[in-house]
Parts: structure tokens; sequence; C-alpha cells
């Protein structure tokens, strides 16, 4: 890579990941501290690193495979965490190189939408909350999670109330900040 290109890659204005089933292969700086961790500690990790359960991880994985089988693009809006725990929302693209396996080698954007109001959620906090932000139903997370859609709801009352929100999108927009 020349000089140039090194610039443009290390001082592009959202993260840039270029993945090889699910490991991490290369990274640019902005996206190492979007995550709190320093990029030569990032490269040759599995993405399983970023997320604070096997469950999320799982569960990711699958989130855009069909868009991405079908046209080679996908993206979303998602929650991430820090290496020290701290949440926070990101508008998420993804390109891949080989539709027919979609994650043997993709290519990635995070550009940050906001910080999470400082609220620790606990592991199914964030699933759940992670499930509607992309839009999804309870009894989707609940399928998604292998759970009873009453427990998604249960999960997804306690949150309103513990925020003050009277709805999904409420939520959303205050765990997200004021990027949002």
């Amino acid at each position: 890579m020349n000089e140039l290109e090194r610039i443009a890659w290390d001082y592009a204005p959202q993260g840039l990941v270029l993945a090889e089933d699910r490991i991490i292969r290369a990274c640019n700086r902005p996206f190492a501290e979007m995550v709190g961790r320093e990029t030569a500690e990032l490269i040759g990790q599995s993405f399983r690193v970023l997320y604070t359960s096997d469950t999320e991880f799982r569960t990711i994985r699958d989130v855009g495979m069909e868009a991405l089988q079908k046209g080679g693009l996908y993206s979303d809006e998602r929650m991430m965490h820090r290496a020290d725990g701290e949440a926070f929302w990101v508008r998420f693209r993804a390109r891949t190189m080989t539709p027919e396996a979609p994650l043997a080698r993709v290519v990635m954007s995070f550009a940050p939408l906001g910080r999470a109001e400082g609220a620790r959620l606990t592991p199914r906090e964030r699933d759940v909350v992670s499930g509607l932000a992309r839009g999804q139903t309870s009894k989707e997370i609940a399928r998604a999670l292998d759970l009873s859609p009453r427990t998604i709801e249960d999960v997804r009352a306690r949150l309103l109330k513990k925020h003050g929100e009277r709805s999904a999108a409420g939520l959303i927009r205050r765990l997200a900040g004021p990027g949002l």
C-alpha cells in the first residue's frame, strides 16, 4: 500500500475491516479506536472478541446473510461494545467478495451513531435491544434466541420502564444517545 492509500485507510471517517470467515485480517485505526483496542491486537482475532456473549455473536452472524448472498451488500444499525463494556451504536455496512459464501471474505464499515447513555444492560437486555434495533418483532427475537415471546415481552417492558420510555423506538433513541 502506498503512502496515500495508507493515509486514506488510517484516517477514514469510519471504521473499516476486512474479515475472512469472521476473523479480522485488516482494520483501520478508527475502527480500533471505536472498539477501544489497538489495531495490532485485533488482527487475527475472531469477531467474538467484540461481543459480550456467545449468543449475541452467533445471532448476529446470520443477520443480513440472505442479502449478502443475493446482492453482495448489507446494511443495518446495531449496538456494539467497547473493550471496557461501554455500549455504542453504529451504522454497519458489509460487502462480500464471495456471495456464494458471504463470510469467506467481506469488507465492512462501522460509522458511530452515538453513545449509549451509561446504562449497563444485561446480556439478555442487549440481545432484545439489538433485535428491536434491527426491527424484529418479539416473536422474531424469541425465535432467534430460542426463548418464548413472553420472555422477550417481559424484558422489553422492563427496559421501557427502566428508561422511562413508552415505545421501542424511544428506547432505541435513548440508548443510542444524541447522535442517532
